[in-house]
């Protein structure tokens, strides 16, 4: 089973983050995107159920999340996320994991810091820059250790892959495949995501389960649309012609960037996010 929330939060951070307020892509889907909302959201996370013989009986925590900037400064998010995952027979695993990130509105750049604690070990962390250089990215690792290496730069950043997925839910599509680096495990790891896109939900429509977000005077208007992302280890093979995903994570995602309604999948067992707290925060105009 997966351990708790090591590889798995890493990947909630970053669909939290992205989904929250960036505008990081090139071209029409840039135009497309109108402005984002620069707000502060909190999650509570719960157990929803866990499958097979790896078994889960509770799981518990919450997420903070900041999110500010603006198309000519770019933008920054802070993220903290403590989790307690039960296993039955006392086994109690607590995790803290916090991150920070900037992104550069025009998709050259890639800042990321991540640390991660399990119980009472030591830090895990990882720090790293991605630069768009030509047809290839490079990415400058400082932490876990000093490491320089190039990847195709066909492959999307965390905000473009959200921006993506905006673009063509408003194009009317359902599905999406993108490759995605987001920094995770010692940096290195690149995913394959497959994305499939809901009917659009428009903002006059009300919600089976309202939260802090659907009562906001900034969301009503909102459209938004339910959105599940898959993501696949990249050096994986598929067995049988079928490669089952690491985690796949759904939410409603507003055409401000906003996400709401989380439920991530492990396999194992699937987690919720409802959203507790929700503030707009000011915004800075672009210069």
């Amino acid at each position: 089973m997966i351990l708790p929330f090591r590889n798995p939060s890493r990947a909630l951070v970053l669909t939290i983050a992205v989904a929250a307020g960036s505008a990081l892509v090139h071209g029409a889907a840039a135009a497309a995107s109108g402005p984002f909302l620069a707000h502060q959201a909190l999650y509570d996370l719960s157990l929803v159920k866990s499958r097979g013989s790896n078994s889960v009986s509770d799981a518990r925590g919450r997420i903070l999340y900041n999110f500010s900037g603006n198309s000519c400064e770019g933008y920054t998010s802070e993220f903290r996320q403590v989790s307690e995952l039960d296993s039955g027979e006392g086994k109690v695993t607590l995790s803290d994991l916090r991150s920070s990130s900037w992104e550069d509105a025009s998709g050259k750049s890639y800042r990321f810091k991540i640390d991660t604690r399990m119980n009472d070990s030591a830090s895990s962390p990882v720090d790293g820059i991605a630069e768009r250089i030509g047809d290839h990215i490079t990415v400058k690792l400082t932490q876990p250790v000093k490491k320089t290496f190039n990847i195709d730069g066909k492959i999307v950043f965390p905000t473009e892959q959200i921006q993506h997925i905006i673009a063509a839910a408003r194009d009317g599509k359902s599905v999406l495949e993108q490759t995605v680096y987001d920094g995770s495990d010692n940096g290195e790891k690149i995913y394959n995501t497959l994305t499939v896109i809901g009917r659009p939900i428009a903002g006059d429509r009300a919600p089976s389960s309202p939260d802090p977000s659907t009562a906001s005077d900034a969301m009503k208007t909102m459209t938004r649309w339910p959105v599940t992302v898959s993501y696949y280890d990249s050096d994986a093979r598929a067995k049988d012609g079928e490669q089952t995903p690491v985690y796949a994570m759904s939410f409603e995602l507003y055409e401000n960037g906003v996400s709401r309604a989380l439920v991530l999948d492990y396999n194992d067992f699937v987690i919720s996010g409802a959203l507790d707290k929700f503030d707009v925060r000011d915004s800075k105009p672009c210069k």
